[in-house]
């Protein structure tokens, strides 16, 4: 299987798992949970609109922030959105590897001073890192 194929099947299985684990939220009555789950993507567009503006993050990855934006308006998708749930769900596939490009440049201060959601939501964004201490890093 080539690696077009293999990547295809790992995005599509991200997005399957986001839809399940918020449509469990909410059949387990967890609506605030799901809640924060789904406005996750819109809580990243204004982290990614803050980090644009902030000059303690280098220019290359402003640039990966401007190309994340530049896919969620365009209105070609890999997934089109007219599909239900997983129209929707490549954007947050897009947005989370954008983060994860970022998110080695930028401090825990300087991502906490920009977060919008919910300190849950900033937890798991801050897994992203992959368990990295990001206090010690440069801005680079």
């Amino acid at each position: 299987m080539s690696l077009l194929a293999w990547s295809v099947i790992s995005v599509a299985s991200l997005i399957l798992f986001w839809g399940l684990a918020v449509a469990a939220l909410v059949g387990l009555g967890r609506r605030e949970d799901a809640r924060a789950l789904a406005r996750f993507i819109p809580d990243c567009v204004l982290l990614f609109r803050a980090l644009i503006g902030e000059a303690d993050v280098a220019r290359w990855r402003k640039l990966v922030l401007l190309g994340v934006v530049a896919y969620l308006v365009m209105p070609i998708d890999f997934i089109p959105d007219f599909i239900p749930v997983a129209g929707q769900l490549d954007d947050a596939v897009v947005v989370l590897l954008g983060l994860r490009v970022v998110l080695h440049g930028a401090n825990r201060e300087l991502l906490a001073a920009h977060w919008s959601g919910p300190p849950e939501s900033l937890a798991v964004l801050e897994l992203f890192d992959f368990g990295r201490d990001r206090t010690t890093r440069d801005a680079s």
